[in-house]
């Protein structure tokens, strides 16, 4: 359901920087980043925002990259954010890390980079991690992975939601299309409205998923928020 009702969207014209309504959407996304990353630069691109609302999704990197974190530490990065987060009365959204295309992981980092569980079982674990977390921290938590899964066409095919080389020309399999933006964006919007979260002040927070080309007036996820807000 939300999958064809993103799709579908237009995206309209650039609204100005705050939306009438009120809404204010921060782009907190660095590309490459990882939750040691995310902690070093959350005070100021975060925490001084003062949000209302922070949307978290942080782990790609820390599983797939070079910059690999380990389980254990991973948890307690991310652990360390969210409390530092909610002491300053913001609301958390955790969202699950998406899949990807797993032939082309392989031409960025050797199949042994992923250890015995391999890619797919290292991204299990920290979908479960984030689980757990939201349950310890007693936060929201948006199935993003799950919703992609189902409704994103993984694969090498043109219609799938993340970027590949027939609708790309690129090996990336892991940063979404603009239709897969505007489908975060979607989803994002109808958690946040179902649960009647708070919209004055929202920061995105997370990594190149987040960042999509930056900014809020692109493709980037927190670009559709804006104008759904707006």
């Amino acid at each position: 359901m939300l999958g064809a009702a993103a799709l579908a969207l237009p995206i309209p014209e650039a609204h100005a920087q705050r939306p009438e309504t009120g809404s204010e959407i921060i782009n907190a996304g660095v590309g490459g980043n990882n939750t040691a990353d995310l902690l070093k630069r959350m005070q100021k691109d975060c925490l001084d925002h003062k949000p209302a609302l922070t949307v978290l999704m942080c782990g790609t990197n820390d599983m797939n990259s070079v910059k690999y974190i380990p389980l254990p530490e991973y948890r307690k990065n991310m652990s360390d954010i969210i409390t530092a987060i909610k002491a300053t009365r913001s609301k958390v959204i955790l969202m699950t890390i998406l899949p990807y295309i797993e032939e082309y992981l392989f031409t960025r980092h050797p199949q042994a980079h992923y250890g015995a569980e391999g890619p797919g079982g290292r991204r299990a674990a920290v979908n479960n991690t984030i689980r757990e977390l939201a349950k310890q921290h007693k936060t929201s938590i948006l199935e993003l992975g799950h919703i992609f899964e189902k409704v994103g066409n993984i694969g090498k095919g043109k219609n799938c939601l993340l970027t590949n080389e027939a609708n790309s020309n690129k090996t990336d399999g892991v940063h979404p299309t603009a239709d897969g933006y505007r489908l975060i964006g979607v989803t994002v919007y109808d958690f946040i409205k179902y649960n009647r979260l708070p919209t004055s002040k929202i920061v995105c927070f997370g990594d190149s998923i987040t960042n999509g080309g930056g900014g809020t007036e692109g493709i980037s996820y927190p670009a559709n928020l804006k104008r759904l807000l707006s």
